[in-house]
């Protein structure tokens, strides 16, 4: 199947999407190991609303037998504090720690934060996506020429993707690619 070699989202042909070339996303590149559709959608919800910490380790496999390059550094993307609590973990950091575990790469936890609440991207239209989450996270320390991964359980839009990633290439990431579970598919 080919995607766009950008965000991953599903081509006739290899290439960029047309919203890839209108509008660029910070990040360089998308690595989804399925789209997101029944039967994965029920067992992400799973985990990651029920607390059904057992499959992370199938999600996590699913995701690094797509990976094909060690990046410098996994980053879990950050949740905020009140959503944390909500839920009790991060999803996408124990994600992030099997993932470094099976690539021999390390995980920083710390290195970014999602510094202020924001309306759940899932309940905004597309377009408001960006604008909620603009500003809303910081990076706490130099990436000079690192490639950084992101790691995410699911990638819609790729908003908050690329507004991570644009602040680590502010603090001087080289690279910056998503590694994502899934990657929903728009109609």
């Amino acid at each position: 199947m080919a995607v766009c070699r950008s965000c991953a989202h599903p081509l006739p042909e290899p290439g960029l999407c047309g919203r890839c070339i209108a509008d660029p996303p910070h990040y360089d590149q998308v690595i989804a190991a399925c789209r997101y559709a029944y039967p994965l959608d029920t067992l992400i919800q799973s985990y990651k609303y029920r607390g059904r910490l057992a499959a992370a380790s199938t999600l996590a496999a699913l995701l690094a037998g797509r990976i094909r390059s060690r990046p410098d550094l996994i980053v879990p993307m950050p949740l905020a504090a009140q959503r944390l609590r909500e839920r009790g973990f991060n999803q996408a950091l124990e994600l992030a720690r099997i993932i470094g575990r099976q690539l021999n790469a390390p995980v920083d936890a710390g290195l970014c934060i999602k510094s202020r609440d924001t309306a759940p991207q899932t309940r905004l239209p597309w377009k408001a996506r960006r604008k909620n989450i603009r500003g809303a996270f910081v990076v706490l320390g130099s990436l000079e020429g690192c490639h950084v991964a992101v790691v995410d359980d699911v990638l819609t839009t790729g908003a908050t993707l690329s507004e991570l990633a644009r602040n680590l290439k502010r603090a001087g990431a080289a690279r910056v690619t998503g590694y994502v579970v899934a990657r929903t598919v728009s109609r």
